[in-house]
């Protein structure tokens, strides 16, 4: 499709939106256009960055996370510290936050996305990411189902720095631990580069720069409207409950997830009241529009590859879920929010990134 009919069909929604669901829906559906334009514009993938870092010794995809983590930090935090009615993306410290983003690293390196980049690039009509989309749906889904029993066997309570320690001092810690990183990633990729006696890329570059200063700011604006950090995953759980729900094939009103009253109240909404969901659909909107007129670049793959991709995906969506979300939810506004649990999910998610690198090669993705 063309973008000049795609943007009357985006207008189109939006003022039904703004008019039949609510205005502030619309204005994250907006929210979720920027957000998938900036990730398929400048293909930001998370994923990506942390296979050239581990691949090729090249920082710059890193370096733009890490720009994009200060940034939404230094907006985030001081408006969590003067607006209580604000919510942090916590989660709590525990066996399924360890087991869960450790699996998650490792199949998102297989899937080729995370869960912000298997939204985009289906958005964009790549075929393998546009397969796995409703595998991580089910797997979002079956992990919420099991979340109770993998939280029973050992949990800390969340740990908000903000809260703890005022906005401030959080944003201190957190931009001064982020330039520790910052540095160390570059001195290993200095001394990995000079062992093979190549230089080493810029630590920066166009479009990681602008990409993440784009995310930021469509992260913020997020965080303002919805009263709520910028998340991915829930969405796609609830798109598979409430088929599973409506389909009668499975009752949800005993379990622990779904029957809490918000996730409850949640499964007999429309979808689009959701604020995970409307920026999600946004956010397909978004790539989509970036991607009009043009074919989907993609190498073909064999069976194997495919039969490997859909099973990643759907283990990809049951561990997101036991680690409270994706490099969004957990990592980005985890981390930019204070939270505890994004600073555990990242080493752990690094770590499967690694040995995820190894089973894409065994496979030649």
């Amino acid at each position: 499709m063309k973008r000049f009919p795609l943007s009357i069909l985006m207008a189109a929604f939006f003022g039904w939106l703004l008019w039949s669901v609510s205005a502030r829906q619309a204005a994250l559906f907006l929210v979720g256009i920027g957000l998938g334009a900036i990730l398929a514009g400048q293909r930001f993938g998370f994923t990506t960055g942390w296979r050239m870092l581990v691949e090729e010794k090249d920082p710059r995809g890193v370096f733009g996370q890490l720009l994009l983590l200060a940034l939404a930090a230094a907006m985030a935090m001081p408006l969590l510290g003067h607006y209580p009615e604000l919510t942090a993306a916590l989660g709590p410290p525990s066996v399924s936050l360890l087991v869960g983003a450790f699996v998650f690293g490792l199949c998102m390196q297989i899937a080729d996305g995370c869960g912000s980049g298997t939204l985009y690039k289906a958005g964009m009509g790549i075929p393998m990411n546009t397969a796995i989309l409703p595998m991580f749906a089910l797997g979002s889904f079956l992990g919420s189902i099991h979340l109770g029993w993998w939280l029973d066997l050992g949990r800390m309570p969340a740990v908000g720095l903000v809260s703890t320690w005022g906005w401030a001092p959080a944003l201190g810690a957190t931009l001064a631990a982020l330039l520790v990183i910052g540095l160390g990633v570059q001195a290993y990729c200095a001394k990995a580069n000079a062992t093979q006696q190549r230089s080493t890329p810029p630590v920066w570059q166009r479009k990681w720069v602008m990409g993440a200063i784009g995310l930021a700011i469509f992260a913020t604006l997020n965080l303002v409207i919805a009263g709520q950090p910028w998340g991915v995953v829930y969405g796609f759980g609830l798109w598979a409950a409430k088929v599973a729900n409506g389909a009668g094939l499975v009752d949800l009103g005993t379990n622990w997830f779904w029957s809490q009253p918000g996730n409850a109240q949640r499964l007999q909404e429309t979808v689009l009241l959701d604020i995970t969901s409307i920026t999600n659909i946004g956010i397909l909107a978004g790539a989509l529009w970036i991607a009009a007129g043009k074919p989907a670049a993609a190498k073909a793959l064999t069976g194997t590859q495919w039969l490997v991709a859909l099973a990643a995906g759907l283990v990809l969506g049951y561990s997101s879920r036991l680690a409270f979300g994706c490099n969004v939810g957990a990592m980005l506004s985890g981390i930019s929010t204070g939270s505890i649990h994004g600073w555990i999910w990242v080493p752990l998610a690094f770590a499967g990134t690694i040995f995820g690198l190894r089973v894409r090669r065994h496979f030649g993705f």
